[in-house]
């Protein structure tokens, strides 16, 4: 059996991999001609399978997503042609969470800015950060935080706002039952604008879909306080940049952090790097040494399981 590795994934997984079969990754000149050959595909997030290479894959049994995502992966024409198409859902929940809290804290204490303006050699006042004047640093002690998207990731954020920072948390997600969202941390309200127009931070973690796509735009941005910040590390799209950069512009929103973008990686020129009180990494949020080791090894070996005759693990389809 032969499995290609079409987007780097950590070395441990790849280990894994070529213990059980034949492996074929990215960077090799050979890595081109999966369609013929692959019994079996891991991708990330920069390699789509679309209707095409699902039909053109003769032999391909099943695809293995690292990460959660799968808006790149055409899952009814994998449905079509019989290709088990598999998820890690949760893996990375804790490192998105800390990168979430990490951006949130950096745009509200105006890190990067200040970063910058030391190391450029300009003078740098205290009081035009420390709370002296207007416009100075934000704190997250005791406020409020919105959370759009209750799924894990969304989950480990509110409880980490509300221990460590008292925080009082609310979220919207439609998609969660009525039952179950008892249980959750904070409260529910399933009134997206009536959430808006409450928080200090929004932190977005909702996937990409037809309905999220262009979900927080300038009418909703209008919405939240001039105080407030934004967040995504969910998926490119679901935030209007272009209304984000009017926001951030005309100082209606006091800061906000992307770790997604629309084209990704973002152009260098993105009109948002041009605002100081923007802070952008590009797509990193589950990225650390352990939370890579740990998904590459769980998406090699729940492929392997399905070529040998396995249920898999985390199927969709």
């Amino acid at each position: 059996m032969k499995v290609f590795v079409l987007d780097p994934i950590n070395a441990k997984g790849i280990d894994f991999l070529r213990k059980e079969v034949d492996v074929v990754l990215w960077d090799d000149s050979a890595a081109g001609q999966w369609h013929d050959e692959a019994d079996g595909v891991i991708v990330r997030g920069t390699t789509p399978l679309r209707a095409d290479d699902f039909a053109s894959a003769v032999r391909l049994k099943a695809v293995s997503k690292h990460g959660t995502g799968v808006d790149r992966i055409d899952l009814d024409a994998a449905r079509r042609n019989g290709v088990r198409v598999m998820n890690t859902p949760g893996l990375n929940a804790e490192a998105v969470a800390e990168m979430t809290m990490t951006l949130a804290l950096a745009a509200a204490r105006r890190v990067p800015m200040i970063d910058r303006l030391l190391r450029s050699g300009q003078p740098v006042a205290r009081e035009d950060f420390d709370g002296s004047r207007a416009g100075g640093a934000q704190g997250f002690w005791g406020k409020t935080v919105g959370i759009i998207g209750m799924g894990a990731i969304g989950r480990r954020v509110a409880a980490k706002w509300s221990a460590a920072f008292g925080m009082n948390v609310v979220w919207f997600d439609p998609f969660v039952p009525e039952a179950a969202g008892s249980d959750l941390e904070g409260e529910r309200i399933d009134d997206l604008e009536q959430l808006l127009a409450r928080v200090d931070l929004l932190s977005i973690h909702a996937p990409l879909t037809k309905e999220t796509k262009g979900m927080i735009g300038a009418r909703e941005i209008a919405l939240m306080k001039n105080s407030a910040v934004l967040v995504s590390v969910a998926r490119g799209g679901i935030v209007d940049e272009g209304a984000l950069f009017d926001a951030l512009s005309d100082g209606s929103l006091f800061g906000a952090a992307l770790d997604v973008f629309e084209q990704e990686p973002p152009a260098a020129d993105h009109p948002l790097f041009s605002i100081p009180s923007f802070v952008g990494t590009p797509h990193i949020a589950a990225g650390t040494i352990d939370s890579r080791e740990y998904t590459s090894i769980v998406v090699a070996r729940q492929l392997v399981d399905v070529l040998n005759g396995g249920e898999g693990a985390n199927v969709l389809v």
